[in-house]
């Protein structure tokens, strides 16, 4: 799939879209949680706390599917399944970027504030053959 997929949904990778990012078990089961993110320069960023066993999962098996969606209409969305890259970095900027997004600028910056005890990794995930939907065109008008 080119790059052209990203055209169609755009707006909801923009938008403050609910997500949920899938990890694995040491036993093969599947750990789903909501997570909030951000797109940029072409992949995705989830920042993932120190502690959290996401992070155990993901230094063992890197694997992971991010699914962004939305719950109105036309009910778009994407699944990207693929490695994730773990930063370890200063994550206090994009904490407050993504959180921005869902809360708004002074809100986000007090969450991440709030935040600034709790170091956290940052998950990149570059999309590689993602599925992207679009009910539009199947909704009654």
């Amino acid at each position: 799939m080119s790059a052209a997929w990203i055209d169609g949904v755009r707006s909801l990778l923009e938008a403050p879209s609910p997500a949920v990012l899938t990890t694995y078990r040491t036993d093969g089961a599947a750990l789903v949680s909501p997570v909030w993110f951000r797109w940029i320069d072409g992949r995705f960023e989830v920042v993932i706390a120190e502690g959290d066993v996401k992070l155990r999962h993901l230094a063992r098996d890197p694997r992971c599917v991010l699914v962004v969606f939305e719950p109105v209409r036309p009910f778009r969305g994407v699944e990207v399944r693929g490695v994730a890259e773990l930063v370890e970095c200063d994550v206090g900027p994009v904490r407050e970027a993504i959180a921005g997004r869902y809360l708004g600028a002074a809100d986000g910056a007090r969450f991440a504030a709030e935040r600034s005890s709790h170091p956290g990794v940052l998950l990149r995930l570059t999309p590689v053959d993602p599925r992207v939907w679009d009910l539009s065109g199947i909704l009654p008008s």
